[in-house]
Parts: structure tokens; sequence; C-alpha cells
């Protein structure tokens, strides 16, 4: 963010309300800088700006003497205190976030991310999408996906060294993890214990870093996963895979990945909830007269019976020929919904042999239990 842009309301940042207790402004940055990782934003130039701007808010935040200035004077009145934040000491997006990941900010932010030595934390989680069919929702099917993840290094398992080099007490901290630091506030100077930037609060450092993961214990890798899709699955369902996420940190477990499922739209069928709904064109004359036709099911074409003095409209079920339930009740339905036709392009012969059976028609042909009113709302509700 530059000089001359305006600050943007540090709740805002954060995206909590002025009202926010500690806990929910912890928990909203952690939020944000999880969501603003390296791994995930190396497309996003502005990722960096993005993250010193929520760093900054949780810095005025979670401190109760900045924040009630802040509440009542606004950005003028910290910089009026002599409050002004202070990321140069990152040369990087990289460097930042491998101080916040491994516990360095921890500290300097109220710990935020833990304090002292870094203690085990879950891997984030993952969402991948996954489009299916229609008869693989039906059936259900094993789909094969690719995405990216941090994993544990497979060289070094983790600890950061090469293979065969020891694992050394931090000559930064000497072991402890931790480094006091003298700071100027507006408010007088202030002792605080901010994690080692060497060791990362681990207190042990390797020796000769690892040559594959250069001495991180986790790098980013393409992962392939078979997931089993339930049958009965709808559009925009989730499914979470347990563990399959990114990888922890100091022996923390993975996180979990979610599998976004998609289904795609079959020309023959609409689906509402279970059951699945299609159309059939019967012409006139055998809609009077009663036929049997063949319709789609989602297992294959199958008969149905069209009794006779069907009209436009008409809705014929058939049990039991709709999706599965996920939650393991009955199969749903097959509605199919008549479309009775008018034919067009007659012959001479077959307008003859229409009029003379228009002619025969009487009012006990043409009418019916429905008054003029219920016709037209079943004409207009279709």
């Amino acid at each position: 963010m530059s000089a001359s842009t305006p600050k943007r309301d540090y709740y805002e940042v954060l995206g909590v309300s002025r009202s926010a207790d500690d806990g929910e402004i912890k928990k909203a940055f952690r939020r944000l800088a999880r969501e603003l990782h390296p791994d995930v934003n190396k497309d996003d130039p502005a990722a960096e700006d993005k993250f010193k701007e929520a760093a900054e808010a949780y810095e005025v935040l979670s401190d109760s003497d900045r924040r009630a200035t802040y509440d009542r004077y606004g950005h003028d009145g910290l910089r009026s205190g002599g409050y002004s934040p202070n990321f140069e000491g990152f040369g990087s997006m990289s460097d930042l976030f491998e101080a916040l990941f491994n516990g360095g900010l921890g500290n300097a932010f109220g710990g935020a991310f833990g304090g002292g030595r870094g203690g085990p934390s879950q891997g984030a989680d993952i969402q991948v999408g996954a489009q299916i069919t229609l008869e693989q929702a039906a059936h259900g099917a094993p789909v094969e996906l690719s995405f990216d993840a941090v994993v544990l290094c497979e060289t070094c398992h983790g600890n950061g060294a090469e293979p065969g080099t020891p694992i050394e007490t931090c000559p930064k901290c000497q072991g402890q993890g931790q480094l006091r630091v003298l700071t100027r506030t507006p408010f007088g100077q202030m002792v605080s214990a901010t994690t080692c930037d060497q060791c990362h609060g681990d207190g042990k450092v390797a020796s000769k870093p690892c040559h594959s993961c250069r001495g991180r214990g986790r790098k980013l890798a393409t992962q392939t996963v078979s997931v089993d899709i339930p049958a009965g699955i709808a559009d925009g369902q989730r499914i979470r895979v347990s563990g399959r996420g990114h990888a922890g940190e100091h022996g923390g477990p993975a996180g979990d990945l979610y599998v976004l499922v998609g289904v795609t739209d079959d020309p023959r069928f609409m689906r509402d909830g279970d059951d699945l709904v299609t159309a059939v064109d019967v012409s006139g004359p055998l809609a009077a007269l009663g036929t049997t036709v063949e319709v789609p099911t989602i297992e294959g074409p199958e008969p149905l019976e069209v009794p006779a003095g069907t009209q436009p409209h008409d809705v014929i079920t058939l049990r039991g020929k709709g999706m599965p339930s996920l939650r393991g009740r009955k199969q749903g339905d097959l509605r199919v919904v008549v479309n009775v036709v008018t034919p067009r392009n007659l012959s001479h012969e077959q307008r003859e042999q229409l009029e003379r059976f228009a002619q025969s028609l009487t009012s006990e042909n043409l009418g019916g239990e429905e008054g003029v009113f219920a016709k037209l709302r079943r004409a207009f509700h279709h």
C-alpha cells in the first residue's frame, strides 16, 4: 500500500465489528493470514501488501492502549502518538510468511500464532472441484483428483536437516526459542518476547539445512487422490476427505480436503430433489386413443403406458425410477410430463379423415370435470 493511499478502517480490514473482543480479532487475523499464504497467491502481486495491512490492523487492535487511541482519534491519533508499523525487516513475501508460519511474528503480534517454542499446528484445508455426470451421481463413482498441497519433505521427513547431519541448539536464542526485544511505543518503552527468527521458536536448528526443502521441512507437491463419489449426491454438495489437506507443522495433523461436486446438466432430465422430471411427445390422436411410448430413465429406456384421453401436461409417475437418496431413504420417482403435439402438414386424405372425425365429436367427448377457471389455472401453471 503506497503512502499516498488512504488507510482503510482497521476493523474493516479484519472483517470484525468495532465491539469485537480479543479472541474474535485474533481469529480474524489468523484466517486472513492463511488466505494470503504465498503458496496459494503466487500470481497475486498485491498479496504482500494485503498481509501487511492485516498485520498492521492486528498490531493496533490487539493492543488495548493503541486500540483505545484509534477508536477515539483514528489513524491521525496513532500518527501523532508516534506509532508507525515496521515490516521492513522482511525482504520478500516468502520471508514474511516464513516468519509468520514458523512462529516468527507470533509474540510480536500478541501470540496470534502461538508463542515460545512452536507447538504442533494443523495444516490448512484444501478445496478442489470434481465434475461428474448425472449417471455417476446416480450410481456413485470413483474420481481421481490432482492438486497442489504442502507436504512433509520426503528427504528430511520434516525436520529440515540434511540426512545424516545433526540438529543443534540455536546459537541465537540459546535454545529458548525467544528473544527479548525493547520496543519504544507512544506509551513508553516495552520489553516483549518475540520468537527467534533463526530457529522460528524451536530452540534448535539444522547444522546443514536439507537440500530438498531448504530447511523448511515442508514443500509444495502435486498430490493425486481417488475419491469415492456417493450415489445420490447433488450439484454443489461437498465431500470431506480427512487428513488430505496441507501438512501440519511441528508434528501437527494435516488439514482436510474438501471436494466440491458439480453435476453436469443432462439434456434428458431435470432434477427435483431425489425426483427426476422428463417430457415425452405424444400426438393428439394417440393421446386420445391411448398408446405406449418409450421414455428415458437413469437405467435406460423403458416403455410407458399413456392412457386414453391423456391431456396436455398430464404427469405420469414411474415410482422408484429417480435418484437414490444420500440418506438411505427410498429411491426418488421419475415424473413424465406428456406433451400432446398437434399434427402438422396434413395430407389431403388425412385432412378429410380428421374433418369427418371432428364432425363426429359431441360435448361428451370434449367435456370434463374442470370448470373454465380451473382450466385457465392449469394452463398458466404449466
